[in-house]
């Protein structure tokens, strides 16, 4: 089952009902010498260096229809799965079903 591409957000500066919204300029700050960049530059945030790493980067091969059903709930479907794997690793250590590896070394 082909999975639908969410469509594009109405931007803050237009309403889908009422068209164009106006945009107050009357806060405006004018720097001299052009610096407008460099005062956006200052102003973007930007995602510091993940200085605790809490989770690995895999790669995992799942069937199409596992994929979708997980991704059809939207935001955050990779959290979901492995809030899934999570429970099935207690309900299987719970039972004994699954014995853990040790690592080598």
């Amino acid at each position: 089952m082909p999975i639908a591409k969410k469509p594009k957000p109405i931007s803050p500066a237009s309403n889908a009902e009422t068209g164009p919204v106006p945009v107050d300029w009357s806060q405006a700050v004018l720097t001299a010498g052009g610096g407008v960049q460099q005062t956006l530059d200052q102003l973007r945030r930007t995602r510091g260096k993940n200085r605790l790493p809490t989770k690995q980067q895999v790669a995992i091969r799942l069937d199409p229809d596992v994929l979708a059903a997980f991704r059809e709930g939207g935001r955050g479907w990779q959290t979901r799965i492995n809030a899934a794997l999570r429970e099935w690793l207690q309900q299987s250590d719970a039972a004994g079903l699954h014995a853990t590896r040790k690592k080598p070394g």
